[in-house]
């Protein structure tokens, strides 16, 4: 048992190395699209991985879920589950990679868009196909292999992307690092799950019908997810210029590259938190409580960062040219701190095992999205879609913090938040006060002034943090934004 704690503690070193690496490389990627295309194109670009993000949630089906809660039960036939999940995976990508151009017709895109648009459905066929492998590394303690696929995909993808900007190839040259990036992370992966399970292709209609029973709630609550997550994008590419689409996806990438921390630190304890919930409710508790009390040290100083260094930080990724996105990404910033906490209240409402209740929650912040997108952006653009999301994002922590306090009678401590606060006031007051240095000093400075103020006020203690570490039961796959 004692070699146990030791493959843990490697997979959650590596994967978190290579994500947070992968994430850097994501916006390194982004700094050179967005001076290259400019806001027009750079609108354009986004308008396409919105397209992928649909294409993702269309053909969900939550068969990753469910592959590997079934692969992970005693006696399990692997050979059979993932030969059937990775042949209706396959095929429901395909389909839909064939219907995209047919699909496209319907918007008033331009020729190039509605060409990238294709492109991505292709990439999808990959990104798909390696993602129902997951559970295959998850269930044997090897999800740095993934990780490491993931980021090797990466890295040619910003490689490529640096080699088109210099050499002026044009705007589907730059939307084809996609698909370079998925074919590459799919080479690697299934390479890596051929040492673990040399499966085949199985076409067995009982299986895939049973699988299609038990998955499709999940497969629902993805396309909901869509609805409120990417949809601005696609309502704002329809009813306002490029320009504007741009703008507002320069402030969103920063959103999307730091929405997978809360998905990767909740995955790290939901194995806990499931065990404990029905069986000892004082453990549950202890867990559950840290967990929200470290989602609330980190989510405060990002808030207040993002708040007085948004200027600067969209002058990394765009240069003076989205200067207006600024307003944006400020606004943005409490729509991190809910994804946080609404990343929290989900999973514990997955642990407890409420997930048709949950689905009926997003579907009412879906349309609550929608509806309220159709309302404001016609009127303030970018900055509608901005507001939108913040609000859609409280709304989810919202009703899923009533459904944990009415169906688990759990509700967090809120332990060490006066001192949190105040160590963020702190941080806010040091910003204000030497706003206008350079940039990295004052980030790197003011973060040191919070969490130097956390030490003094006793709010995390060694033993904590040792205690969270020894707790981690196994990696989950969490999904990273495109560059």
């Amino acid at each position: 048992m004692s070699s146990l704690p030791r493959r843990i503690a490697y997979n959650v070193v590596i994967s978190s190395a290579a994500k947070i690496t992968g994430t850097v490389l994501a916006l390194i990627g982004i700094s050179f699209i967005t001076r290259y295309l400019g806001k027009e194109g750079f609108g354009d670009y986004s308008t396409v991985l919105a397209f992928f993000a649909f294409f993702s949630a269309l053909a969900d089906l939550g068969l990753y879920s469910i592959s590997t809660r079934e692969i992970s039960r005693p006696e399990s036939n692997e050979l059979e589950i993932l030969g059937n999940v990775f042949s209706m995976r396959l095929l429901f990508s395909v389909v839909i990679a064939l219907l995209a151009p047919l699909f496209v017709i319907l918007f008033p895109y331009s020729s190039a868009v509605k060409s990238g648009i294709m492109i991505a459905a292709a990439a999808y066929v990959f990104s798909s196909s390696y993602s129902v492998l997951i559970g295959l590394f998850q269930k044997r303690l090897a999800m740095d292999k993934v990780a490491i696929g993931e980021l090797v995909g990466r890295i040619f993808q910003v490689v490529i992307i640096i080699l088109v900007v210099r050499k002026n190839i044009g705007f589907l040259a730059i939307v084809g690092t996609l698909f370079v990036n998925m074919l590459v992370s799919f080479l690697v992966i299934f390479a890596w799950s051929r040492k673990y399970l040399a499966f085949s292709l199985k076409f067995n209609w009982k299986v895939w019908k049973k699988f299609l029973a038990q998955s499709y709630p999940v497969g629902i609550s993805a396309v909901i997810t869509f609805a409120y997550f990417k949809l601005d994008t696609i309502l704002l590419s329809i009813m306002k210029t490029n320009a504007e689409v741009g703008i507002y996806n320069a402030a969103y990438k920063v959103l999307e590259n730091i929405s997978f921390f809360p998905a990767m630190l909740v995955g790290l304890i939901m194995p806990i938190m499931s065990r404990y919930i029905f069986h000892d409710q004082n453990k549950f508790l202890q867990v559950a409580d840290k967990t929200f009390k470290v989602f609330l040290i980190l989510v405060v100083p990002l808030v207040i960062g993002i708040l007085f260094l948004a200027k600067d930080i969209i002058n990394l990724i765009g240069g003076a040219a989205f200067s207006e996105a600024a307003v944006v990404l400020k606004i943005l910033s409490f729509a991190v701190a809910f994804i946080f906490f609404g990343n929290f209240f989900t999973n514990v409402i997955i642990a407890g095992n409420l997930q048709k209740k949950m689905m009926k929650i997003l579907f009412l912040c879906a349309v609550f999205n929608v509806s309220l997108n159709l309302v404001l952006i016609p009127r303030f653009s970018y900055l509608g879609a901005a507001v939108t999301s913040s609000l859609t994002e409280f709304l989810v922590v919202m009703l899923t913090g009533i459904l944990c306090w009415k169906k688990l009678k759990y509700v967090p401590s809120f332990q060490k938040s006066p001192a949190i606060l105040a160590s963020g006031a702190a941080m806010a007051a040091f910003l204000f006060l030497f706003s206008g240095f350079n940039f990295f000093a004052l980030a790197f400075s003011s973060g040191l002034v919070y969490f130097i103020l956390l030490w003094v006020f006793r709010v995390v203690t060694t033993g904590e943090l040792l205690s969270l570490v020894s707790k981690k039961g196994e990696e989950v796959r969490e999904y990273e934004p495109v560059v």
